[in-house]
């Protein structure tokens, strides 16, 4: 049940992940103290519009928001509003999402809003995001889905315990496919489970969202009375990131980032197909 795409609808995705990243460009620079959630919402509204596309997470099963606003505690899909006003030393996950001729666009970045985070924060989004480029690193022709979990669990779990114990990986909610729909198969965990078997064999044509969730705490969340906003049972804090990934014959080409992923992946040995856009 995993949608192929084809190179044709690949650059669609590529267009409608470039209009993710503008998002996240406007917003992470808006993102300071005395700055309401909602507000960035707007933002993020007018970029979609400029763009020529289409907002996918608004209305998205009755939610309100244009992005996800989930901060400090909030692990994913905090809603925004005015009540929610960033203060320094605050840390937000931005999750934004985009539409372009009926292809989507999906990512996450955690910013750090003013200054004097605590080292334990500014190392627990470190770790989240090299856990993400680890898991795009194993998404490589001939590989399962498994060995995407693999590679973030095994990056998060060999890195030095935080003061709080330890880095607890988020298990309720992870990356999906993606293409003409935001959500697709496969369900890709963050972690390994022997339960799901190895997966999916991955294939040119198959395109995810790699997004790990993680804890300065226990990995436990619960949904708040409005349906949507995910928090910590503990009250850890939370960091998420997240991109948008196509395989093609020619390698990866990560959809939302405005390189494709080039410098990143080169870390790893691994060349990103040609721009489909150019």
């Amino acid at each position: 049940m995993v949608e192929i795409k084809t190179p044709e609808q690949i650059a669609r995705m590529r267009a409608a992940g470039l209009v993710v990243a503008a998002i996240h460009e406007a917003t992470t620079a808006a993102a300071v103290p005395g700055v309401s959630t909602k507000d960035l919402d707007e933002i993020a509204a007018k970029v979609i519009a400029d763009h020529g596309a289409k907002p996918n997470f608004l209305g998205y099963g009755g939610f309100p928001g244009n992005i996800c606003t989930s901060v400090n505690d909030v692990v994913v899909h905090g809603i925004p509003d005015r009540r929610t006003v960033l203060k320094d030393g605050d840390i937000i996950s931005i999750d934004a999402g985009a539409i372009v001729d009926g292809w989507h666009g999906d990512a996450a970045v955690t910013c750090f809003v003013g200054g004097g985070h605590a080292p334990a924060l500014i190392e627990l989004s470190r770790v989240t995001e090299e856990s993400m480029w680890a898991g795009i690193a194993a998404f490589r022709k001939g590989h399962r889905l498994e060995d995407i979990s693999r590679a973030v669990e095994s990056y998060i779990r060999r890195q030095p315990r935080p003061s709080s114990g330890k880095y607890g990986i988020v298990e309720d909610y992870g990356g999906h496919g993606i293409g003409s729909e935001m959500h697709m198969d496969p369900h890709l965990l963050n972690y390994v489970s022997k339960k799901r078997g190895r997966g999916i064999k991955l294939v040119p044509g198959v395109c995810l969202a790699i997004e790990p969730m993680v804890t300065l705490g226990s990995p436990a969340t619960h949904v708040m009375d409005d349906e949507w906003t995910v928090r910590t049972d503990d009250g850890s804090w939370a960091s998420h990131w997240e991109h948008s990934i196509a395989l093609t014959e020619e390698g990866p080409i990560v959809l939302t980032a405005p390189d494709g992923g080039r410098a990143k992946l080169a870390e790893y040995g691994i060349t990103t197909a040609p721009d489909p856009l150019g």
